[in-house]
């Protein structure tokens, strides 16, 4: 399993990114479902900001939309295992993980992840999503976005790929979340809940057996 899990944004080395990934896998979708419940200029400029990001590294990247995909698991599968990168970016992490859950991307990530076929890489909600449970992380996002933008309940449990939970923008000035991550960790340490914290710039980094904080 290869993950490049990022607090915000590529990071500081965003060359590790394009390392993990190989020559071979340049192939990239850009999932932006934590945007689902912006505006739609908002969120239109939030995919542009990651392809061109992505292409500066070498990049060939697309949108994958995950509401196309409701009900389609299978197409989903079909059209991620061409890429050698899936790019979920930040937003609210209550819509991208409902956006998951109703794309059946639960399971087609877990399946590509388990053969190694691409890599998992994102920030903010796109490393957060993969905890064990989004408890406390209402604290941060939103988790009513997720009635206002699919009209349905919000999903609690993370996807588990990570045995803690990801806590990004930790101490990190300037950042317009670090006043409420500081409650979410408070509240973590409180309640005995295993978490990893990053701050700005850093990427918690997985390949096999190896993990890193670069």
């Amino acid at each position: 399993m290869r993950l490049y899990l990022s607090s915000y944004r590529l990071g500081d080395h965003p060359e590790y990114l394009a390392a993990l990934v190989g020559e071979s896998g340049r192939r990239a979708v850009v999932i932006a479902n934590a945007l689902d419940d912006a505006p739609a200029d908002l969120r239109r400029d939030g995919v542009e900001s990651e392809l061109s990001d992505l292409a500066k590294l070498g990049f060939r990247a697309t949108e994958l939309d995950l509401r196309d995909y409701f009900g389609h698991e299978q197409r989903l599968r079909r059209d991620l295992s061409g890429a050698g990168l899936a790019w979920l970016r930040g937003g609210n992490v209550f819509t991208l993980r409902y956006a998951l859950f109703r794309s059946g991307g639960d399971a087609v990530f877990r399946d590509l992840l388990a053969a190694d076929t691409l890599v998992y890489a994102g920030y903010s909600a796109g490393s957060c999503v993969l905890s064990p449970s989004l408890r406390g992380l209402e604290t941060v996002d939103d988790a009513g976005a997720v009635v206002r933008a699919y009209g349905a309940e919000p999903v609690w449990d993370g996807l588990g790929l990570l045995d803690e939970t990801f806590v990004p923008h930790y101490r990190s000035p300037g950042h317009p979340e670090a006043a409420a991550i500081e409650l979410v960790v408070a509240r973590y340490q409180a309640d005995g809940v295993a978490y990893r914290a990053l701050r700005d710039g850093q990427v918690l980094l997985i390949n096999g057996p190896d993990t890193a904080i670069v």
